[in-house]
């Protein structure tokens, strides 16, 4: 299955073709950059590069892996629109994938985990994961003041691309692990293993994921 996953969450995304078959296997085509502030008007135009350049064309889609939160408001209803569209067109299945199991999936450890992103406000994005060799639970997502979030952390370890948040777990003296924001190559091969395993989301149904103060629901809906 030619699978494209997109990531506009960040101040820089990404979009990925991957050719994706058996036993959870992707093999990544390429990878293209996307310049923050500009998806709505590059988006479109660099999907269309990246399938022309390596003989595609968009009826090849089977099928989307998509980063739906947390992250920019804007930037997230960008890159859910696109996909939107073309799933709904196609009739091609969706993954939905958090950016903090991207981020949990990203520090190749096992056991508890929590994922933490940079939320603003002095406010932190966590993920609480169970992570094994058959993959990534979700326990719970939330949002936590940077305070709170210190003090009630327990022994999972912390994993973060953001070098704020990696330092003042270190100064708490919580275990750590810093990690690169993760790429849509990775947002391919999460979203392959969903749709592996039925773990799909219609075009309509298709939400952002904010994660307000209360408790995130999930926001993963069977298509």
């Amino acid at each position: 299955m030619l699978l494209l996953a997109v990531d506009t969450s960040g101040k820089q995304g990404s979009i990925a073709l991957a050719q994706c078959g058996p036993h959870d296997a992707c093999e990544i085509i390429k990878v293209a950059a996307l310049s923050g502030g500009t998806f709505s008007a590059e988006l479109v135009p660099q999907l269309a590069a990246l399938l022309e350049r390596h003989n595609f064309s968009k009826v090849d889609i089977g099928g989307f892996s998509v980063v739906c939160g947390p992250g920019s408001f804007t930037g997230l209803r960008i890159g859910l629109a696109v996909v939107k569209g073309l799933a709904d067109v196609l009739a091609k299945p969706i993954a939905a994938v958090s950016l903090l199991e991207a981020v949990a999936s990203a520090a190749d450890s096992q056991g508890k985990v929590t994922a933490a992103l940079e939320g603003g406000r002095n406010e932190v994005f966590l993920g609480e994961y169970e992570v094994s060799s058959s993959g990534v639970r979700l326990i719970r997502e939330r949002m936590l003041t940077r305070a709170e979030w210190l003090d009630s952390s327990g022994e999972a370890i912390i994993v973060t691309p953001d070098l704020a948040l990696a330092e003042a777990a270190l100064a708490k003296g919580l275990p750590v692990r810093k990690v690169d924001r993760p790429r849509s190559d990775l947002i391919a091969r999460l979203g392959w293993k969903k749709i592996a395993a039925g773990e799909i989301v219609s075009a309509e149904a298709l939400e952002a994921n904010y994660i307000g103060r209360s408790e995130a629901e999930l926001f993963v809906k069977s298509g």
